[in-house]
């Protein structure tokens, strides 16, 4: 599980990054604007999987693999979860707009989940208040490949739905105009 969690993380972030060069290259490269616009047609879709799959994973870790959650693994979920609730209504609304409310969300959690992984990176950094509530914040639970933990798994995925919701290609993202009666 671990692995493939690693992975998933991963190609959210590799997504992210190759969402971000589409859009420099859209203007010049026709299979690059095609690949932004679609995915800005399915964004809500892709917030809703990334921060779905987010919150499963991490539901897993703690009840079914006994990870217990650290401070900061606390407040990752408290931004993350809210993204998957409000992804699903903005799903079945059709609410374009609900990304503004996920994007704050996210940007919060990219701050955590970059603190808690350069913490674990620099355990000298914790100081004594982690280490009240829970286990300590410096210390992985796991390092899959050597650098993928719990806390950059966090990032990638809060990234990607800054990425996925911010990132623009021109029309596709404009409501459709509706027309006008006579």
């Amino acid at each position: 599980m671990q692995v493939m969690t690693a992975v998933c993380a991963l190609l959210a972030g590799a997504g992210a990054v190759l969402l971000v060069v589409a859009r420099v290259l859209a203007p010049n490269v026709p299979l690059a604007a095609q690949l932004g616009r679609t995915v800005t047609a399915h964004r809500t879709s892709l917030t809703l999987v990334v921060a779905g799959a987010s919150t499963l994973g991490s539901l897993y870790f703690s009840e079914i693999a006994d990870y217990v959650p650290c401070r900061y693994c606390w407040f990752q979920r408290i931004f993350m979860y809210p993204i998957a609730v409000v992804a699903l209504v903005a799903l079945v609304r059709r609410d374009r707009g609900a990304r503004w409310y996920m994007v704050p969300l996210a940007a919060i959690g990219v701050a955590i989940s970059t603190w808690h992984y350069l913490l674990e990176w620099n355990p000298t950094w914790e100081g004594d208040g982690c280490s009240l509530f829970g286990p300590a914040c410096a210390v992985p639970w796991f390092q899959t490949f050597g650098f993928v933990s719990l806390a950059l798994m966090a990032l990638c995925a809060f990234a990607a739905i800054i990425v996925v919701n911010v990132v623009t290609f021109g029309s596709a993202d404009r409501p459709a105009q509706e027309e006008e009666t006579p």
